[in-house]
């Protein structure tokens, strides 16, 4: 499944990481803060049945115009009674609207089903060295593949800067996700990857 070729940003860039996550045989998704439901939809090409929540109802209202094989809730995902949990939960760019990572992290984890992935692209705030040399190749990089495919300017509310920064990060999560797969990207981004235990 290759992610929309319509639309290009930061976030749309990293899609492919999401759905190359969803575990083998997974027959159902969450995608938490899932905005106007880009992502929703792609996984709905790859698993059968996908759930997209998100807090702003003009997001959602925009998300059902676009597809209806999809279950859309506008709620609070930390919040909201789901009833189940999901073989795949997928975040892109959401933890950063949550002040309390710890507790963001514990709720996606008690939504995914044993055996099932969590996936996360998120947003972290630079400060060390490292992060200024990833931040700088990353401008080059955005560069590139603006001028490449354009830059689609989504809609949904923005937090800037991020409150929490790549080591914390890192920090939080292997302590609440023991297991937990690692990684900075460019492009300002850092993945986690888990499976929860069966």
């Amino acid at each position: 499944m290759e992610p929309s070729p319509t639309r290009w940003n930061h976030n749309i860039h990293y899609h492919r990481l999401i759905l190359e996550s969803a575990p083998a045989g997974a027959r159902s998704a969450l995608d938490v803060g899932c905005g106007d439901g880009l992502l929703a939809r792609e996984l709905r090409q790859i698993v059968p049945d996908v759930t997209g929540v998100d807090l702003d109802d003009g997001m959602i209202e925009e998300a059902r115009r676009e597809s209806d094989e999809i279950a859309w809730r506008h709620a609070d995902a930390m919040t909201h009674d789901f009833g189940r949990t999901f073989d795949l939960v997928a975040s892109v760019a959401t933890l950063h609207h949550m002040p309390d990572l710890s507790l963001a992290l514990s709720k996606l984890a008690d939504l995914t089903a044993p055996g099932g992935v969590l996936a996360v692209v998120g947003v972290a705030r630079a400060t060390r060295p490292k992060d200024a040399v990833l931040g700088l190749a990353g401008t080059v990089q955005h560069q590139w593949l603006a001028r490449r495919h354009g830059f689609w300017e989504h809609t949904a509310p923005t937090v800037w800067p991020p409150p929490h920064d790549y080591v914390t990060v890192r920090r939080v999560a292997e302590r609440v996700l023991p297991g937990v797969k690692w990684k900075q990207l460019l492009l300002w981004r850092y993945a986690l990857i888990w499976r929860k235990p069966r």
